[in-house]
């Protein structure tokens, strides 16, 4: 059964709003990362680890969201796809941009296991 044009629109428009809504989202993390970093440093004793582990768990609950916003981006593009419509997102250019500010937040902290001597 083919989609119906409104349905591919509203289809393109959930795509484009959980696109920036991952953009948003991620701008924030690394806005909250970089001024966490001076914080953190300026705080000592238990209140600097207090802190600390509080962004931390943070950062996990946001790296959450921003996968299931791919995720949610994903699931658009496949109903996209299998009604043989032209992909509607740059959903590689995401995983990429996701993938790095991941690995150079890790690379940064000392955490990334992949990171050669």
């Amino acid at each position: 059964m083919a989609i119906q044009q409104s349905e591919e629109q509203a289809t393109r428009s959930g795509i484009m709003a959980l696109e920036q809504a991952f953009a948003t989202v991620q701008r924030c993390q690394q806005d909250v990362r970089s001024t966490s970093d001076d914080l953190a440093s300026r705080y000592g004793g238990s209140d600097g680890g207090k802190f600390t582990s509080l962004l931390v768990q943070w950062d996990g609950h946001v790296d959450t969201v921003l996968v299931n916003l791919d995720r949610m981006v994903d699931e658009l593009n496949g109903t996209l796809k299998e009604h043989g419509l032209v992909r509607g997102s740059s959903n590689e250019a995401i995983d990429a941009q996701y993938s790095l500010s991941t690995s150079v937040f890790d690379e940064l902290n000392g955490t990334n296991l992949s990171a050669g001597p």
